[in-house]
């Protein structure tokens, strides 16, 4: 046969020798499991590493010094070059071993030498079962061909060109960017314009999904804003992660486009769906086994954009694949793992590649758990390209700062310092102390809390406006609820916000807890903390222990995702979160005049539907929206500008006042209104009503510190109606006169005779020791930052080096409980310690 010639015919002998005549090693040849991979090509003697050694590679086995995968060793380099040679069959190879086994198990002393030998025979067979196919396999004509082939161009290919790390370098910047790009523009939608509209061109095109976009991307050069670089910054500190840890880039250019054009169109469907981008907390979805449900919840329209982004991905998954086969270069950094030490370039490599990938990792996580840690290195970074946190609502924030850092900036939150003391021992204890304080206060209580209705209600900044130094009204905007307060258990509650900080207020009243325990990190615990909880409590658990999941329910007139309330009621297990935009979504949901949002009494309507839908008790918590800021000018017919007699304040603050003094009275003639329809009910309920904050409207009163407290104090009254027990109770002033939100659930326990759980004890003894207490902010719309008050009951400010033994031991307890709550273990899950007996 001529030199070259690759034999076609398929005889006995020829097909078993196929092998040695075309290059195709048999499988007898090359050593079982993975000692070599199966290749093909003639062998040849290739350099090894950098030390000279010569090792055996067929071609598909890279001769390049810089490769990770590099050389053999010599005793498998002897098993490769072996001249290939017909197998015998399988009857005379295996004859003898079968009979040498045989003989072994009639000598074998116990049954673990008998399966050690039916093993041995097991894997011969298998062996030679795989030899007989892969040598029916290259002996096919056609593979013979193929392989002829690959030979012919082996010069060729082995003459690849290596890509340049400035065409790497290029790559990753236009990757790196485009997704900067995509993630952002899934944060935008197209604005509708009714046919009609005058909206000129220009202002079209700025307000597109692309000009939104082109915004973000220029305002580093019109604004000085530079949150496109800090998002590149991100993306690219992950990109660099995935380099290091694979050494391919090619294929870590797959892996992180692939992930974050996924991620992307994921965000962009959650943000059309919930008005909300992907966080942290959206992982346990798929952790939780829901992963095969991802695809139900694309809508219709967003088929044809999720068709179109597969098709991409798959071309540049083929794209990268090609361009990983076609590059010479195997590894990003040189290094060799079989021989790392075998010269100066080999230990230099590997230890470059093992600190590279370490300290990408070590940016990475340190970035994402300082960056929500005010004053830290990554917050400070961040800041320094614009990064401003909008914690109150997580689109916002994403569309200002980027959806890639406001997913970090929920990734990791400091809670709280863990106690010295705190362990099993120190919270069983806790337990049984406050089991006893509990014993103690129901043995003179007769009612019991579910057997009545409790209505929580936030109002949105109320708050009597006449209590802030120089602001003044001829005309009384809440006279219903003034003369309520005198009738019921009613008093001041000290906020933590000015002009914001609404679900800091709802979550201290909800669940018991103090902002001011919390680390100065934790500035928002619904956006940083109960997401990541796993079974969080809150006092609607107690209903719901006894009436189950129809035990507690809640009303927000306004969008889910404020605050995360979609995904902190969830957890809180409250059977609805009802709003505009829920399923199912209240139903009454007007305005007033021109107000854009749902009035307080439409708002009352909704949570009377769930009275009458429900026959048992229940929990039911409404936070309103009426009072909302701004304030401008959304009433007609307001009486209350010709009676706003204030002076030395702005003619903002003047216009101001008068709107939100207007919506003021329309809660007050709501919220009596709505009390009254209550007391036609035959069933008993109590309402705890409060207002969450001020308005930042006050801006001559906030320029003197010493108004700070008078702009942190708003109204609250606890009220039963005619069918509960504790109807007409007024609990004595000088117990009830300052109150902070996480004492709500037990003074209003104490107003309706109620026995108490052991947690309840807890909060009504600091109650006695602490009329309020909170983390209070100084700063206009600060919701979340600023230094602990302590307040006694005639509203004197305490320092805690004054306080008594026993409140200094009341302090650590409560601080040892809110720990293992959210924190710790959860030492006291199963103690009965938030169980009414």
């Amino acid at each position: 046969m001529a030199s070259g010639s690759i034999p076609l015919s398929v005889g006995d002998d020829t097909s078993t020798n196929a092998s040695s005549s075309t290059g195709i090693p048999s499988i007898a040849d090359v050593p079982f499991i993975t000692d070599v991979p199966f290749v093909t090509g003639t062998p040849t003697k290739t350099p090894d590493g950098e030390d000279g050694t010569t090792s055996t590679h067929a071609d598909e086995v890279t001769d390049e010094p810089n490769d990770e995968v590099t050389s053999t060793h010599e005793d498998t380099a002897e098993d490769v070059t072996t001249p290939t040679h017909s197998a015998p069959s399988e009857t005379t190879s295996e004859t003898p071993d079968v009979e040498d086994d045989e003989a072994a198990d009639e000598t074998s002393p116990n049954t673990v030498s008998t399966a050690v030998a039916a093993m041995k025979r097991a894997t011969r067979k298998t062996r030679h079962a795989i030899h007989n196919v892969w040598s029916a396999f290259t002996g096919l004509a056609f593979i013979r061909l193929i392989t002829g082939l690959f030979l012919r161009f082996r010069p060729i290919w082995k003459k690849r060109p290596k890509f340049s790390y400035a065409f790497y370098t290029i790559v990753f910047t236009l990757l790196t960017t485009g997704e900067v790009i995509f993630l952002q523009w899934g944060m935008y939608s197209e604005p509708e314009y009714d046919d009609n509209s005058d909206v000129d061109s220009t202002t079209r095109i700025l307000s597109s999904v692309a000009g939104q976009v082109a915004k973000f991307v220029s305002q580093m050069w019109l604004e000085h804003k530079y949150q496109f670089l800090l998002n590149a910054f991100v993306l690219a500190l992950i990109y660099l992660v995935f380099i290091f840890i694979t050494n391919r880039f090619w294929i870590a250019t797959l892996l992180f486009g692939v992930v974050f054009t996924v991620y992307g169109t994921a965000n962009s469907i959650k943000v059309n769906l919930r008005n909300e981008p992907i966080i942290p907390a959206d992982l346990t979805f798929i952790t939780g086994g829901n992963s095969g449900k991802l695809l139900s919840f694309v809508p219709d329209e967003k088929q044809a954009f999720v068709g179109n982004v597969t098709l991409l991905t798959v071309c540049f998954v083929c794209l990268c694949l090609a361009l990983f086969i076609l590059d010479g270069r195997r590894c990003f950094i040189f290094c060799s793992w079989r021989r790392p030490f075998a010269s100066l370039k080999n230990i230099a490599g590997t230890i470059t590649r093992v600190l590279a990938a370490i300290l990408s990792i070590v940016i990475l996580c340190s970035y994402s758990w300082n960056l929500s840690i005010p004053g830290s290195w990554a917050y400070s970074f961040a800041g320094s390209l614009g990064y401003a946190p909008s914690l109150f609502d997580t689109k916002v924030d994403a569309t200002a700062n980027g959806p890639a850092t406001t997913f970090l900036s929920l990734t990791k939150t400091k809670i709280m310092d863990k106690p010295a003391d705190y362990s099993r021992d120190a919270m069983s204890k806790i337990a049984k102390k406050y089991a006893a304080e509990a014993k103690s206060i129901n043995a003179t209580r007769t009612n019991k809390l579910t057997d009545s209705t409790v209505i929580l209600i936030l109002s949105e900044t109320f708050s009597d406006p006449t209590r802030v130094p120089g602001i003044s009204l001829s005309t009384d905007p809440i006279p219903n609820i003034r003369a309520l307060k005198e009738a019921t258990t009613s008093g001041l509650m000290l906020s933590s916000g000015y002009g914001g900080g609404t679900a800091n207020m709802e979550y201290q009243a909800l669940t018991g807890l103090d902002l001011a325990n919390f680390d100065d990190s934790l500035n928002v615990p619904f956006q940083q903390l109960v997401p990541n909880q796993k079974n969080p409590y809150a006092f609607n658990h107690i209903w719901n222990d006894r009436y189950g999941a129809s035990g507690s329910d809640a009303v927000h007139p306004y969008y889910q995702s404020m605050y995360l309330r979609n995904v902190d009621y969830k957890k809180f297990q409250f059977s609805h979160l009802r709003t505009l935009d829920s399923t199912p979504s209240i139903k009454h949901t007007d305005t007033i005049d021109y107000s854009p949002y749902v009035s307080d009494a439409d708002a009352y309507q909704n949570v009377i539907d769930l009275l009458n839908k429900q026959k048992h008790p229940q929990f039911l918590q409404l936070s309103t929206m009426q009072n909302h800021m701004p304030y401008t000018g959304w009433y007609t017919n307001n009486e209350f500008v010709g009676s706003d007699t204030s002076e030395g304040i702005s003619t903002d603050e003047h216009n101001n006042l008068e709107t939100y003094a207007k919506g003021l009275n329309y809660t007050d003639q709501a919220t009596a209104s709505f009390l009254n329809s209550l007391n036609q009910l035959d069933k008993p309920i109590t309402v705890v009503f409060y207002g969450d904050h001020l308005p930042s409207i006050y801006s001559t009163a906030s320029q003197n510190a010493a108004n700070t407290l008078a702009l942190h104090e708003t109204d609250y009254f606890i009220w039963s109606n005619q069918a509960s027990p504790s109807n007409g109770m007024k609990l004595d002033a000088s117990t009830t006169a300052y109150m902070s939100p996480n004492y709500f659930m037990s003074l209003a326990a104490t107003h309706m005779n109620a026995k108490v759980s052991p947690y309840l004890a807890m909060l009504t003894e600091l109650h006695e020791q602490f009329a309020a207490t909170s983390r209070v902010a100084a700063n206009t719309n600060s919701i979340g930052a600023g230094d602990t008050i302590y307040l006694d009951n005639a509203g004197n400010q305490l320092s805690e080096k004054s306080l008594s033994k026993q409140a200094h031991q009341l302090l650590h307890d409560y601080r040892l409980v809110q720990y293992d709550m959210t924190a710790g273990k959860g030492y006291l899950n199963n103690s009965g310690f938030t169980t009414v007996k």
